[in-house]
């Protein structure tokens, strides 16, 4: 089974070629997602992170304020480190039984989506890894609504773009039209043998 990586800087469009890929037929392990399933009441990242950002990061239903702890743990290097703490080991976990699941279930490829592919060291389970690549300070602005100083403050806070371009397989570039990235991303991924014998 072949593992692909995708990844790339925050407002750069990944999710779009995610979304593509899944509806081209390719099983996609959305890191996202699982991070979401992991910090579930009751969980032990749920409770690791109360510790440490406090009541504050809860809505009054009990779940996580994830908008306040992402808020948080931007502006505060030492509260991002717990996060990560308590969150990496039961997503990877997760992502090794999903990746298990598909290979016993004869997929011929998968593309794990990880905004945090490098950083994670995720990408050591890949055959081959790709960034999404965009201008981002007026996107991130346009898509979250944030002032200048959030979004760079968002930016900052995560591995350069033109490092992980430089780390990975391929880039795809987001400088256009959503169907030219469209096209650029198949093109890529059937370069790749995630999307073979089959018409995007």
């Amino acid at each position: 089974m072949r593992i692909v990586g995708l990844t790339g800087g925050i407002a750069c469009g990944k999710s779009a070629v995610s979304t593509a890929a899944a509806s081209w037929g390719l099983r996609v392990i959305d890191m996202d997602e699982i991070a979401r399933r992991v910090v579930c009441p009751g969980l032990p990242a749920y409770t690791d992170i109360v510790a440490a950002f406090g009541d504050g990061a809860l809505l009054p239903s009990g779940e996580l304020n994830r908008t306040e702890v992402g808020r948080i743990a931007f502006s505060d290097r030492e509260k991002r480190r717990a996060l990560n703490a308590a969150t990496h080991r039961p997503m990877l976990m997760q992502l090794l039984a999903e990746l298990a699941a598909a290979l016993f279930g004869g997929e011929a490829a998968v593309l794990i989506d990880a905004p945090l592919l490098f950083e994670t060291s995720l990408h050591w389970l890949c055959c081959t890894t790709l960034v999404v690549a965009a201008t981002q300070l007026e996107r991130l602005r346009a898509r979250d609504g944030f002032s200048a100083e959030e979004a760079e403050k968002r930016i900052a806070a995560q591995m350069p773009l033109a490092e992980k371009c430089a780390r990975a397989d391929a880039v795809i570039d987001n400088e256009g039209t959503r169907d030219e990235l469209a096209a650029r991303a198949a093109t890529i991924l059937d370069a790749a043998g995630a999307i073979a014998g089959q018409t995007p």
